[in-house]
């Protein structure tokens, strides 16, 4: 009979609860853990004095007021080149640090992973390591099951609500939105953010977590463009851990520790650890012909701890995966159980594809330097670096002052009363100090010209703090003059900040009536 039964097209997810693991790796990710989180949440409450009349914020991206301020530095709108430049910079990172060392940034730095250890934290903390989880999840729902349930949640929308909180206040005064938002005061975007990103974090860090990394995020299918041979990642060295045990056969451990832990994840998993074939990297060359049996055992004893601390749930030694993010957790739990049976670190390391023929061949390793430092890296970093530097010199040149011209055309040109032409243009001052400013604007191009500004007694205006202001003014060549006598004549227009003596400029032409 045909069997008609509906399958799905998608597979279910199956919860994986990774065990608790030490070592020099999860030592580096608990720093960067702390490290990041700090500077994320603790970055809105820093204070920079910038003046009486500028928000006293180290970082803040002021939409209302559309500036963004990262302690002295001030970026207006008409500066978004430095953003663009800082996402290539960001964006060459990426492919830097991915070419020499795989998905180093998703294992170590991504918001995704660094939240989900926080949340796993939280999880061990209150239900236990890898085993103690296990069990709760497979018993029943009884009134233990609940309690462990409901405060875990709690913390993580504890969690949850101070990452939406710590996020809104980039965006306007701290200490303000914080009062605004405990009296009920804020603006109901400030709250629909806040809840947003707190049940976003609550999902995506408590639930979703590896789905996020594997069907959601585009770079596991990206990297590979950015990897090659020499590219360090994390591998296992098969050459030296198969056949796994004794005769393809999981073999006890010369460590009673370590065979307590064995014999205790079999007893919760209800499953012995597996005795299956070696599985070769996808990238290995053929093996050796010689039987397992009458090869002599290898390092890997199939204790499974490797894939036990996995937050992805893979198992390395079948090679490399899109799944994997190079988090080494895998490496600390291998070393720590070759430590205890005797056996020199290394059997699951950050290797290349390259090492493999010449550890094989009984050469010692390629130095770490020569496997970083290879034409694709510093082609990237030569690009990273020169971006870096342009934004640099950018910033640094960048005039305290500025203004932009537009000529008013319609009408293009006023014959006034006594024969002379008039030009109107609105020209838009930018004050970038931090106190009012007097500017002195002029005219150049032709001698006879002369200047005007609507609403002023003479050439000069004063323009406020950190502000810009619109003035129209009228460029006016006596009759007779050559100016006035020609369709179209080259001028210049100049500010100049009458204190600093800072000046800026823009090219524009006047219209005249041709003879």
């Amino acid at each position: 009979m045909t069997d008609t039964t509906e399958q799905s097209l998608y597979k279910a997810r199956e919860p994986i609860f990774p065990k608790r693991v030490s070592g020099r790796f999860r030592s580096l990710k608990w720093a960067i853990m702390i490290v990041t989180l700090g500077i994320y949440y603790l970055v809105p409450w820093i204070r920079w004095d910038r003046g009486p009349s500028l928000p006293d914020q180290a970082v803040l991206i002021d939409l209302a007021g559309r500036r963004f301020y990262f302690f002295w530095i001030e970026i207006w709108p008409h500066e978004f080149y430095f953003v663009a430049g800082l996402l290539i910079m960001a964006g060459l990172g990426l492919f830097l640090f991915t070419s020499a060392l795989g998905r180093v940034w998703c294992g170590y730095a991504c918001p995704q992973t660094v939240w989900t250890d926080l949340f796993l934290l939280v999880e061990r903390r209150i239900e236990g390591d890898r085993n103690a989880q296990l069990r709760l999840h497979r018993q029943k729902m009884d009134l233990r099951k609940a309690r462990l349930r409901l405060t875990k949640w709690a913390l993580w929308l504890l969690i949850g609500l101070v990452t939406g909180g710590a996020w809104v206040f980039y965006f306007a005064d701290a200490p303000t939105l914080l009062r605004a938002l405990v009296t009920g005061e804020a603006h109901p975007v400030a709250y629909v953010t806040v809840a947003i990103l707190t049940l976003t974090t609550f999902v995506f860090g408590g639930f979703a977590r590896e789905q996020i990394c594997i069907y959601a995020c585009p770079w596991p299918r990206i990297q590979a463009a950015m990897m090659d041979e020499d590219t360090l990642t994390v591998g296992y060295r098969f050459w030296r851990g198969e056949p796994r045990g004794k005769g393809n056969a999981r073999r006890k451990p010369r460590n009673k520790v370590l065979s307590l832990e064995i014999a205790a994840e079999e007893a919760v998993t209800g499953r012995a650890a597996p005795a299956y074939p070696s599985t070769p990297m996808p990238h290995a060359p053929p093996r050796a012909a010689t039987p397992a049996k009458d090869r002599p055992p290898g390092d890997c004893i199939d204790c499974m701890a490797c894939v036990n601390v996995c937050p992805m749930g893979i198992d390395i030694r079948n090679g490399q995966q899109m799944e994997c993010i190079t988090c080494a957790l895998c490496i600390d739990a291998c070393d720590d159980v070759m430590a205890r049976i005797g056996k020199p670190r290394g059997l699951i390391d950050y290797m290349a594809l390259t090492d493999e023929a010449a550890e094989r061949a009984g050469e010692p390793p390629k130095p770490i330097w020569q496997q970083v430092f290879r034409p694709r890296t510093v082609l990237y970093t030569a690009l990273w670096a020169g971006v870096g530097l342009a934004l640099l010199v950018a910033l640094f040149i960048r005039p305290e002052i500025d203004m932009t011209v537009a000529p008013v055309r319609n009408p293009t040109f006023v014959t006034l009363s006594d024969g002379a032409i008039r030009n109107t243009y609105e020209v838009r001052l930018r004050n970038k100090h931090g106190s009012a400013q007097p500017f002195r604007l002029s005219v150049a191009g032709d001698p006879t010209l002369l200047l005007e500004v609507e609403g002023a007694a003479g050439p000069t205006v004063t323009v406020p703090a950190d502000a810009t202001r619109l003035h129209k003014i009228y460029v006016i060549a006596p009759a007779g003059s050559a100016a006035a006598g020609q369709a179209r004549t080259a001028i210049r227009l100049w500010v100049e900040d009458t204190e600093s003596g800072e000046r800026s400029f823009e090219d524009t032409v006047f219209n005249g009536k041709e003879s």
